[in-house]
């Protein structure tokens, strides 16, 4: 009598189904997979099933920020009347919109940023979500006419995107580190900031830049 074979159905898998085994492990475990191997073998799922959408985890850690930045510029462009927003409501749509959706994974973000002690080495998973942003921040220069002045032609676009950058690191690291209801704190450092560095490029910053001078000393030393 022929016996008939069972299969199991094999799960199914994506990129964002890897991302999201990947972010429960490491919050489950506060610890990283420490190679491919181990990380599907806890999962069920086949090495090459991994391999087929990432080389490696720390592709995957970065392709973590990139999914972060993806879903914010989906939330803003289902906004009608983004394209015609100034500079400065463009910039702060993406930081509110950006830290909305951090903050819907901030375990994750703390952890990878935080707790497990790489340091500077945590940063090298910005990597893509660097060059999407700095991308971003073109973008509004290119279609806006606020900016296209004499100033803006002494300092060029990639600077200022690197600049724009920078802040959102700052503004990070503000972030991680607020303990204020609904991080409260963290919206009022992104109006002082946007305000103050968007005044680069207009003539009159001293005024922005002390009243975020101000704001700093205020909440990290008294």
């Amino acid at each position: 009598m022929a016996v008939k074979k069972t299969t199991t159905k094999k799960k199914k898998i994506d990129d964002n189904t890897l991302i999201n085994l990947y972010m429960d492990s490491v919050l489950s475990h506060n610890a990283e997979p420490k190679n491919v191997y181990l990380f599907c073998k806890e999962n069920e799922i086949d090495e090459s099933d991994f391999y087929s959408f990432y080389g490696s985890i720390d592709a995957l850690k970065e392709n973590i920020w990139i999914k972060f930045y993806e879903n914010t510029a989906a939330n803003l462009t289902k906004d009608e009347n983004f394209a015609s927003y100034s500079n400065r409501n463009k910039l702060l749509s993406l930081y509110f919109t950006m830290f909305e959706v951090l903050t819907l994974n901030r375990s994750y973000v703390f952890y990878s940023l935080k707790e497990n002690k790489n340091g500077l080495k945590n940063l090298k998973q910005l990597k893509g979500l660097r060059e999407n942003f700095k991308g971003f921040i073109k973008e509004i220069i290119d279609e806006n006419e606020e900016v296209k002045n004499e100033t803006i032609q002494k300092i060029t676009k990639p600077l200022y995107a690197e600049g724009a950058w920078i802040q959102f690191l700052f503004l990070l690291k503000f972030w991680l580190d607020d303990t204020s209801k609904g991080f409260e704190k963290t919206d009022i450092m992104i109006e002082k900031s946007v305000k103050a560095v968007l005044d680069v490029l207009d003539t009159t910053p001293l005024e922005s830049v002390i009243d975020l001078g101000k704001f700093i000393w205020k909440e990290r030393f008294n």
